[in-house]
């Protein structure tokens, strides 16, 4: 978005220059200001090993259908090798039922003896397998497979009905009980909820109703809770700091839908649709984030900038002195950094630079300048923020701290945007929340591809911002 603007927004009124100043970004932690043990270490993910070992040896029991075959040692090495490779992801929890698992296993084993059979016809000295052959050893393999696998799963099973993973409830207290309730009839799927975290006890029975910073910690140390039931929609906005903070306390933090199924979930807790969410503030600035904007923001800067310096020429004749326009806005963690681009337009004064918001008026732009504002050509000196490390190319778009003040107060989930580093473009503007569009539909877009970050997902928008650059919608 551009700075030099002169319309007020919808639904908020600019204060007095001289008000007592607001927070950008609300304080760390729950509302009372406590802060949970961070010296816990994160909850261990279910080991592979136990699964590796039964595959392998599975593997090694179906090579016994290859005895007197004449097949090369080597390619019966392969066939151990190759069935670890081809090992599916392994559900989180609960335990997976081990006949739901019967398709992926079929179709890895096959693929293993396929590629065992190709291999032994080209191999020095070529060997043909018969039929016979190949689907004995399948069936060994997949026998012996069954056996160990279900073994495995039938110990974490028994190691989670006795030491189920105890866990609390996030969200309005009606719905969090009913949640709790249908979890604990349920004593297989691991879990053991032990209480609800909510603005307010809604009077029923059920398990205790934390209301307070100090109840929630206390909770989470007493009885060692290791994972963490968002279950309203709007929670994980709403109760974002809360929700972080135990997260790094150790705490693994899942999306329940409590109503009808709203999205595909790999994961199911007592018939309820769940996701696992990342609140990790380190996932979206990735090393590889990091390298793909240092890659592109370079290569551009080195190719665009004869046309940087053309527009700079051009600004310079046609409205004087003053090409680069620099203002202070608010970055990742509420930190501010300077935002650069090309100036289209001044402002009457820094107070109105500071607290004026939208679109200036483009009648009084000259023709120029308001090229540049309408294909957003005056944005690609973010490149050199981008470069320097204040932004990213993809990202939240970043404001200026005024209005940051009043729309962490005013939207819910706001704030959690400077969870990672701002951007040039986003999911928001690729999506047409550009200029003077809702507040709230950028937050909910904003929040949604930092819980959903893939380095895919960048390139995709980056893509889409590259197709729309020649439309005249200014940012």
């Amino acid at each position: 978005m551009t700075a030099e603007r002169t319309v007020h927004s919808p639904g908020v009124q600019p204060r007095d220059h001289q008000s007592s100043p607001v927070s950008v970004v609300p304080p760390r932690g729950t509302p009372a200001g406590v802060r949970f043990p961070a010296q816990r270490t994160a909850a261990r993910p279910v080991s592979p090993l136990p699964l590796l070992v039964a595959d392998g040896a599975a593997a090694v029991v179906g090579t016994l259908a290859l005895t007197g075959t004449g097949c090369p040692p080597l390619l019966v090495a392969l066939l151990p090798v190759a069935s670890l490779v081809l090992r599916p992801r392994d559900g989180l929890s609960p335990v997976p039922r081990l006949l739901e698992e019967l398709p992926a296993l079929w179709g890895r084993m096959t693929a293993a003896w396929l590629l065992l059979t190709a291999l032994a016809t080209v191999y020095p000295p070529p060997r043909d397998l018969s039929t016979g052959t190949v689907l004995t050893g399948l069936a060994l393999q997949a026998a012996a497979g069954c056996v160990l696998r279900g073994a495995v799963h039938g110990r974490r099973r028994a190691r989670l009905l006795r030491h189920p993973h105890t866990a609390l409830l996030v969200g309005p207290a009606t719905t969090a009980q009913r949640v709790a309730a249908a979890v604990l009839r349920h004593p297989g799927c691991g879990v053991r909820p032990v209480g609800v975290v909510a603005e307010q006890p809604d009077g029923a029975e059920g398990l205790p109703v934390l209301t307070t910073g100090e109840e929630v910690k206390r909770a989470v140390i007493q009885n060692g809770v290791r994972a963490v039931l968002a279950v309203h929609p709007c929670v994980r906005t709403e109760q974002a700091p809360l929700l972080r903070e135990l997260a790094e306390s150790g705490c693994t933090v899942w999306e329940v839908d409590a109503e009808s199924p709203s999205y595909p979930a790999r994961e199911r807790l007592a018939g309820f649709a769940c996701r696992r969410l990342d609140l990790s503030p380190t996932r979206p600035d990735s090393a590889a984030k990091r390298a793909l904007d240092i890659l592109v923001s370079g290569t551009l800067l080195l190719l665009i900038s004869p046309l940087l310096l053309a527009f700079a020429v051009a600004l310079r004749l046609s409205d004087g002195p003053g090409v680069v326009f620099r203002q202070e806005r608010i970055g990742k963690d509420g930190k501010p950094f300077t935002l650069l681009k090309f100036r289209t337009h001044r402002p009457v004064d820094e107070h109105e630079s500071a607290t004026r918001w939208s679109v200036a008026n483009e009648n009084d732009m000259r023709r120029f300048c308001r090229m540049l504002r309408r294909t957003s050509l005056d944005e690609l000196l973010q490149l050199w923020n981008v470069l320097r490390g204040d932004m990213s190319l993809v990202g939240p778009r970043p404001e200026r701290p005024y209005f940051v003040s009043q729309f962490s107060q005013t939207y819910a989930g706001y704030a959690a945007r400077h969870r990672m580093r701002t951007g040039i473009t986003g999911l928001a503007q690729v999506n047409g929340l550009r200029g003077d569009t809702s507040i709230e539909d950028r937050s909910r877009f904003d929040n949604a591809y930092i819980d959903d970050w893939s380095l895919w997902q960048d390139v995709c928008i980056l893509l889409r911002t590259a197709a729309s650059l020649v439309r005249p919608t200014g940012s």
